[in-house]
């Protein structure tokens, strides 16, 4: 049978490698992976001469924030940045809209506000709060792909976060779905002393120490131990951590990290005063600290890069550094800010592709769909200029809003076109309808 379409590359980035291939697509799935020059007569092919094919990015770690607060982000504006950033799927975190994907109801609301509107495939995370205990199991059942929690507060009075005994008690209902966990302990915690500049980064990061995390993820190394359960840690900054990390996995615990570009690509030190666009929870640590996380990816400590897109309005990101919200918005230029830091180290792109596509697809269970550029797996795509070098432009960014700390920076790599299920979704700039997916699997 004849393909739909055939993409080829000299620079396909396969499981074994970065080789020249075709990848020949029929009903939005991937039906072979041949050698380049194997493409039939008569079949539509779009030859990416040496740009590179990557899988399409996964990023299992986006707010999207619809209903009750798409002033701040919403499925068009975020998934129309995910496919100009190379991203084919994203997963929806269950706060900061109205409802919460708390519960059923929640999580239903969430799928009729994306309805239609989505550029890209989305997954739903449902929230793990002290008071539903009792709807875990119906949110699973109903195709949270994983579940997210505080346990530090979160920010929005919607989603209280859970101590050790409510963590406890979640995760004999999760029935093997990971849990995220926001892992800063709130007694670790400092408030600002009085009279403190809160125009200075120091202030912010005074107030949120490195030992909460770490003192958070020796919690969870033990909890994933005594219960045999899958714990994610999601956006981890201090470098503090990571030994206990290391102890987990050498004992085959089931817990999984990621970070995040910010905390890759900016330091401390760089931060001006007054700058909130770069506020984030936990904070941008220091010039060693990060140069030690880029030292976990690389040895396997930790497995994954994931924006935490995380907007909000110019006027929620105004003031200073203790009263702003705390999020950085990056869904589009992730690829481009974690490539920028990766080559400089000598980083091949098939480690990209296994930090930002496989990793985060295994981690919400869609590896069999996602990820990776296989027979059977569905056709998402990234056609990719590593080369390429783009001045970042807030107001070109296609998010709800035009602000970024990024605002001037040159980064390498251009995303030139996405394919979502074998069809081109952006190309050059230009937008397809949206058809994207809601995976409720």
């Amino acid at each position: 049978m004849s393909p739909d379409r055939v993409v080829r590359s000299r620079r396909v980035v396969l499981s074994g490698g970065v080789r020249p291939a075709a990848i020949h697509v029929s009903k939005g799935r991937i039906a072979a992976v041949s050698a380049w020059e194997d493409a039939p007569e008569g079949c539509p092919l779009d030859d990416a001469g040496s740009l590179v094919v990557l899988p399409g990015l996964v990023d299992t770690h986006v707010h999207v924030n619809e209903p009750g607060r798409d002033d701040w982000e919403g499925f068009e504006t975020a998934t129309r940045a995910a496919a100009a950033g190379g991203v084919t799927t994203i997963a929806d975190m269950p706060l900061n809209s109205i409802p919460p994907t708390t519960t059923v109801r929640g999580l239903e609301a969430k799928a009729a506000a994306a309805e239609g509107k989505c550029h890209v495939d989305v997954g739903f995370v449902g929230g793990v709060v002290p008071s539903n205990q009792a709807d875990l199991r119906a949110l699973g059942a109903a195709g949270v792909v994983a579940f997210k929690c505080f346990l530090a507060p979160s920010g929005v009075p919607e989603f209280d976060p859970v101590d050790a005994e409510g963590l406890r008690a979640a995760l004999g209902e999760l029935g093997g779905v990971p849990l995220l966990v926001h892992a800063e302990l709130p007694d670790r915690l400092r408030d600002a002393p009085a009279g403190e500049d809160g125009r200075r980064y120091a202030a912010w990061l005074e107030t949120r120490p490195p030992e909460a995390e770490d003192r958070a993820v020796d919690l969870l190394v033990g909890l994933s131990r005594d219960r045999g359960a899958r714990i994610h840690v999601v956006h981890l900054s201090s470098a503090g951590a990571l030994a206990a990390i290391r102890r987990a996995k050498d004992a085959g615990a089931g817990v999984t990290v990621e970070t995040c570009p910010h905390y890759l690509s900016v330091s401390s030190e760089e931060i001006p005063d007054g700058a909130t666009l770069f506020k984030c929870a936990p904070p941008i640590r220091g010039r060693e600290n990060r140069a030690r996380l880029w030292d976990a990816l690389e040895g396997g400590l930790v497995d994954q890069i994931v924006s935490d897109h995380s907007p909000a309005p110019p006027a929620a990101k105004a003031g200073d550094f203790l009263a702003a919200w705390g999020g950085i918005a990056s869904l589009e230029i992730g690829l481009s800010l974690v490539w920028t830091e990766a080559a400089t180290r000598g980083i091949g792109v098939e480690r990209i592709a296994e930090w930002m596509c496989a990793a985060p697809a295994r981690l919400v269970g869609l590896a069999a769909r996602k990820g990776s550029i296989a027979p059977g797996l569905d056709a998402d795509l990234c056609v990719w200029d590593p080369d390429a070098r783009r001045t970042v432009d807030p107001g070109a960014l296609h998010q709800r809003h035009a602000q970024t700390p990024y605002a001037g920076r040159e980064l390498r790599g251009v995303v030139r076109r996405t394919y979502l299920a074998g069809e081109p979704v952006f190309d050059g700039g230009r937008f397809s309808p949206p058809r994207g997916r809601l995976l409720r699997p």
